[in-house]
């Protein structure tokens, strides 16, 4: 691979951030895995999680792209985010717009594909209202302070959609505590992702936590999120039957956010990025993992689905 090839991937990585489906992704493996209970096979197929992967990744991007796209003034009078590549011309607003139609294209033809394989039309049926909900959190910063929880609830769609993709007869209550839980720790880390941007947030008009309660408030709210999610985390693992395995992995869970929210303190957000991009790295992995290893193996008393 060229030189010049490999910096153009790596300027849409960065514009994109493909690095941070780690985030979202396992937990739609996870919630796969859990209707895939009702399968006959007691797993989800191949080619349904492939092309789970392929809807997580497309619509990510096209909701990323959308996002830089919307904040492209405000990002230019930010110095955290001023060198993206947007503000710095590295990609031109036609081209981040092209590719946002291209990833919503291969989007679609994916949820179509399991009408077509699966005869499941509901992925394709929900489609456009799904990428008009996360393409749409772009815009509630400059209205609500609590749009770190609509972020979360976007990011938190991709279990349920998993879910439904795999088996929608068994769509329950058990997707919806998932995605409750997902919620809330996506927004609480955001939170403490948005305390570096408090100052720029209250000169630019902008919402947040942060910049309308303080760090430490803020930062108080994030610690009840994630105190939310581990009880949350707790009540899929009785509803759905789960095993040693999956309450030690939520175990494993609660010390790494307990770790995340030392990290940050009202006075220092010097290891915002190490809370940020390792520690929920890590937790999505291990709770994805573990969840998926204790279905397959049915470590569980009761494998019920919804």
């Amino acid at each position: 691979m060229s030189f010049s090839r490999w910096r153009t991937i790596r300027t849409w990585g960065e514009m994109v951030r493909f690095s941070h489906s780690v985030f979202a992704l396992p937990f739609a493996v996870m919630a796969a895995f859990l209707a895939g209970r009702q399968l006959p096979r007691g797993r989800p197929y191949m080619g349904q999680l492939l092309l789970i992967v392929l809807c997580m990744v497309l619509a990510r991007s096209v909701a990323m792209t959308f996002n830089r796209i919307a904040d492209r003034d405000i990002d230019a009078r930010n110095p955290r985010t001023q060198n993206r590549p947007l503000q710095t011309g590295r990609i031109s607003l036609s081209a981040a717009w092209q590719f946002a139609a291209l990833a919503a294209g291969g989007f679609g033809v994916c949820c179509a594909a399991f009408g077509v394989f699966y005869s499941n039309p509901w992925p394709l049926l929900l489609a456009l209202p799904v990428l008009v909900y996360l393409c749409g959190y772009s815009y509630t910063k400059r209205f609500t302070s609590w749009s770190h929880f609509v972020l979360g609830s976007a990011i938190a769609v991709s279990p349920v959609a998993a879910w439904l993709a795999v088996h929608p007869a068994s769509l329950g209550w058990p997707a919806v505590i998932l995605m409750a839980g997902v919620t809330l720790w996506i927004g609480g880390f955001d939170i403490i992702y948005a305390c570096q941007d408090m100052d720029i947030d209250r000169r630019d008009g902008l919402h947040s936590l942060p910049a309308l309660l303080g760090p430490a408030a803020a930062l108080w709210i994030a610690r009840c999120a994630h105190a939310g999610t581990i009880v949350l985390l707790l009540m899929l693992g009785v509803v759905t039957g789960m095993g040693w395995l999956y309450l030690a992995g939520v175990a494993a869970v609660a010390v790494l956010l307990l770790v995340e929210n030392l990290l940050v303190r009202a006075d220092d957000f010097s290891r915002v990025n190490l809370a940020f991009f390792t520690v929920n790295g890590v937790v999505s992995l291990v709770l994805g993992a573990v969840a998926v290893i204790d279905v397959l193996l049915g470590l569980g008393p009761v494998a019920r689905g919804g």
